[in-house]
């Protein structure tokens, strides 16, 4: 009765890792992409999980950033005549 209870909790520590570590790479992501770089976003992502996926689309982007001035966007192809 105890092993399948263990293998149960098993299954939630690992479901709780990855959205720990996906929640960690978006919170860089956005950090990065807000002109604040990678290291803040990946510490908020490690210690508040995915709340600080909430942080980091509150926090306003720094002037200059890829989010201000739409950098990195897919360019619209030439209109042909």
């Amino acid at each position: 009765m105890s092993i399948i209870a263990d293998a149960n909790i098993g299954g939630w520590a690992f479901w709780l890792l990855y959205i720990w570590l996906a929640s960690s790479i978006a919170c860089s992501m956005l950090s990065a992409r807000k002109g604040y770089g990678e290291k803040p976003g990946l510490g908020t992502g490690l210690l508040l999980s995915a709340f600080g996926i909430i942080v980091w689309l509150i926090v306003p982007a720094k002037a200059g950033s890829r989010a201000k001035t739409g950098r990195g966007k897919r360019a619209k192809p030439p209109k042909s005549p």
